[in-house]
């Protein structure tokens, strides 16, 4: 592999998983230990990283708030893929569905398509991928365009979520954890989620492994808020034991 291919893949590697230590890198692109420390010396000079011991982690001071949505669509796909799976099929002919906005709820879409429904979304791209459907019934919360995460928010709007009966909410995150609770980088969408969170009786909240002890700018809601945990992984037992004492159902595969 030329260098720099590895030093990009490096790059996403440490991005995904937020810190890694030297070992880990030596293992998983198969090169000396000499090889991946000049490596990472070259990506710390871009200020995006932090040397800690043993190891480089992601330098969340100077990162410039959230990466793209395109960014983030790419990052543990098939992690997304599957809990996009798993949460279309929990959803019925009938039901009034809010869908969140995140590069793991548009995953549901190949699920649901066929199914004669109400979607309520801010979801941009899934907005677009529903008008051609007849069976399915649209309903758009407009604003102002929020560009890195392909979704819609105003404030002024959220009125619109009392007239409607919403029997699921498939919600997205930036980080959970048991202190933080469920977070979010955009303040004018955390609003938004907030208020569904609190409308419906179901809500389903969909993150990958990568998720779990992570947090973003803002708490939009308490973990016990929500009522199932659609995952691609089985979380550690703080989490399982948490979960448990809090009537959330985890489902994964």
């Amino acid at each position: 592999m030329i260098k720099e291919v590895r030093l990009k893949k490096i790059q996403e590697y440490i991005n995904e998983k937020e810190s890694v230590s030297l070992d880990e890198l030596v293992s998983v692109f198969n090169v000396s230990k000499n090889t991946i420390r000049r490596d990472v010396q070259e990506l710390l000079k871009t200020g995006d990283y932090k040397k800690i011991y043993g190891g480089v982690t992601v330098n969340h001071e100077n990162k410039k708030g959230l990466d793209s949505f395109k960014e983030r669509s790419v990052r543990n796909q098939e992690a997304k893929q599957l809990i996009g799976q798993i949460a279309g099929n929990l959803v019925n002919d009938g039901d009034v569905i809010f869908i969140d906005s995140g590069t793991t709820t548009i995953e549901m879409f190949e699920h649901i398509k066929n199914k004669k429904i109400t979607i309520i979304t801010n979801h941009i791209e899934l907005i677009m991928k529903c008008i051609p459907h007849d069976n399915i019934s649209l309903i758009c919360i407009g604003g102002i365009l929020e560009r890195q995460t392909n979704s819609l928010g105003n404030i002024n709007n959220l009125e619109l979520l009392n007239i409607y009966n919403i029997n699921k909410a498939f919600m997205s995150s930036t980080g959970i954890s048991i202190r933080n609770g469920v977070t979010n980088a955009s303040p004018i969408e955390s609003k938004l989620k907030e208020s569904v969170v609190r409308k419906c009786n179901e809500v389903y909240l969909l993150v990958d492994h990568s998720k779990f002890d992570k947090q973003g700018l803002i708490t939009y809601c308490k973990l016990d808020e929500i009522n199932y945990l659609v995952t691609d992984k089985v979380p550690n037992s703080t989490y399982r034991d948490f979960f448990n004492e809090n009537h959330i159902k985890m489902i994964y595969k």
